[in-house]
């Protein structure tokens, strides 16, 4: 007999998870819980979630309830008896819907748990600089990302990853793996392992504006790494001398320039540009951390670009004056 599951998730990562059960010869996708539609675009119309959305290609019923306990929700969800719930980039669970199925509930996480827990792994790894991450399947409890693991994939980090990029990859690699973790639970067969107690873990905190705003006093490669933790978006950002804020997609750390100005080599956030073809930030001097190069950007009220290409149209002057 198939498990009747329940899925629960928002946005593009979680569909193809959804698309990887209903293939499941396991498994029966009885209900779909998503976010309530949200305003979206210049117009603030409301519009569903990705998972809404392919829910409803595939006539799945759909609940998007705005309070998990709110005791309607709660009795409708019973009426789908299932036997596991699988959940995918939602909300935190109260213990009335993750402990209803008899089977209980699965998440499936974008790091290699105990590691960045929280709302943001992906980005957080490319940030601290790692070089692997993965994704882990756990049964769900009481405190955020701490239930037992059941099955865990890694994946190396290429060095030209980004947000973007890593986020594509590890969608396709997550999906597979609740596949997989589906198919041993209804085999009977799923291990349950508590997490590992290892020490100095770094926590995937959800994102703020003040997440992008980048540091000149810091190392050009971890600035490098927080830019691409934040590509395409929300990007990393410095804000110009005339308060025009200049988001930073893709950027290279080069040496330190002993060609410059000596006010230059002494002063982080600092900027020299030719004019035509390239434009750079001094970085933590006293340490010697190198210059930022930036290659792709996007100038406020301007589309994103090439730098080249914004500064054949733009002038974006040299300056003493710390960018920040």
């Amino acid at each position: 007999m198939k498990l009747r599951i329940v899925f629960m998730g928002t946005p593009d990562f979680a569909v193809s998870t959804l698309d990887a059960l209903l293939a499941l010869p396991e498994a029966q996708v009885v209900a779909v819980i998503t976010g309530p539609d949200r305003p979206a675009g210049r117009g603030r119309q409301l519009q569903a979630s990705a998972v809404k959305e392919a829910a409803l290609a595939h006539g799945l019923p759909v609940l998007q309830p705005t309070n998990l306990k709110d005791a309607a929700f709660v009795a409708e969800l019973k009426t789908y008896a299932a036997d596991l719930q699988v959940v995918v980039a939602f909300r935190m669970l109260p213990e009335v819907v993750w402990n209803m199925p008899r089977l209980g509930s699965v998440n499936i996480h974008g790091s290699l748990l105990p590691q960045y827990r929280g709302a943001a792994p992906i980005n957080w790894a490319l940030m601290h600089g790692d070089q692997e991450t993965g994704v882990s399947s756990f049964f769900l409890r009481h405190a955020i990302d701490t239930g037992d693991l059941i099955l865990q994939d890694k994946i190396a980090i290429a060095p030209d990853d980004d947000f973007g990029s890593l986020y594509d990859k590890l969608k396709v690699l997550g999906a597979a793996l609740a596949a997989r973790t589906v198919a041993a639970i209804a085999a009977g067969a799923a291990p349950s392992t508590p997490q590992p107690a290892t020490p100095n873990l770094r926590p995937a905190p959800k994102l703020t504006k003040e997440t992008g705003r980048l540091d000149f006093t810091r190392p050009a490669p971890e600035l490098v790494n927080q830019v691409r933790g934040l590509a395409p978006a929300p990007a990393a950002y410095t804000t110009l001398p005339d308060g025009r804020t200049l988001k930073i997609f893709k950027a290279r750390v080069l040496p330190n320039d002993d060609t410059l100005p000596p006010y230059f080599a002494v002063t982080p956030g600092a900027a020299t540009t030719d004019g035509r073809s390239y434009y750079r930030i001094q970085t933590d001097p006293e340490n010697e951390g190198g210059l930022l190069d930036l290659l792709e950007v996007q100038l406020e009220g301007k589309k994103r670009m090439g730098i080249a290409d914004l500064l054949r149209g733009t002038k974006l002057p040299a300056t003493t004056e710390p960018l920040g």
